[in-house]
C-alpha cells in the first residue's frame, strides 16, 4: 500500500550523495580522532562521490569532505613533526 500523495519511486530515491556525506562526516571525525585512517578515507569517498555528483547531487558536500581529509592529514603531519622535534620517545631501559 502506498501512502495518499506519494509515489515509491519518489520515496525511495534521496536527493543527496551518500558518498558525499561519508566523506564530510569522515572529514569531520577525523579532526578530532583517527586522523590518519579517516583522513585518506575521507578523500577518497569525496573523490568517488564528486564523480557522480551529476546523478545524485551533493558537490558542495563531496568537495568539504576532501578539503577536511586534506586538513586531517596535514594536522596529522605536523603533530607528528612537532612529536618527532620535541625529543620525540626515549625507551630507556636499564639502572
Amino acid at each position: 500500500m502506498t501512502s495518499y500523495g506519494s509515489s515509491s519511486s519518489a520515496s525511495s530515491r534521496s536527493g543527496t550523495n551518500g558518498l558525499a556525506v561519508a566523506s564530510l562526516v569522515c572529514g569531520i571525525v577525523g579532526l578530532l580522532v583517527f586522523s590518519v585512517v579517516l583522513g585518506p578515507v575521507a578523500i577518497v569517498l569525496g573523490a568517488v562521490g564528486l564523480r557522480q555528483t551529476a546523478a545524485k547531487g551533493g558537490a558542495g558536500m563531496a568537495k568539504a569532505g576532501i578539503v577536511l581529509g586534506i586538513l586531517d592529514l596535514v594536522i596529522f603531519g605536523v603533530l607528528l613533526a612537532v612529536s618527532a622535534s620535541g625529543g620525540g620517545f626515549s625507551w630507556y631501559v636499564g639502572g
